[in-house]
């Protein structure tokens, strides 16, 4: 259990650097859960109905929670 309040802990960190540029366009991103590997998020406000969205969760998101953390697997929109 402790590792994954470490894991959680790191996702969060790195969410906080992701999440200004998400805010610079009018979303944001919100840590929902991390199953294993999964880390899932909510993209709200512009992001949630832009048709970039999930360019932006693979690109952004998941390419830096991946170089940072190596146990995330992959991120998942909710």
């Amino acid at each position: 259990m402790k590792d994954q309040d470490v894991m959680k802990e790191q996702v969060e960190a790195v969410i906080a650097e992701i999440r200004p540029l998400l805010q610079g366009d009018g979303g944001d991103i919100e840590l929902v859960a991390i199953e294993g590997g999964v880390v899932k998020v909510k993209l709200r406000g512009a992001c949630a109905g832009c048709p970039g969205a999930q360019m932006t969760l693979k690109m952004a998101v998941e390419r830096r929670l991946k170089a940072k953390i190596p146990e995330v697997e992959r991120v998942e929109s909710v």
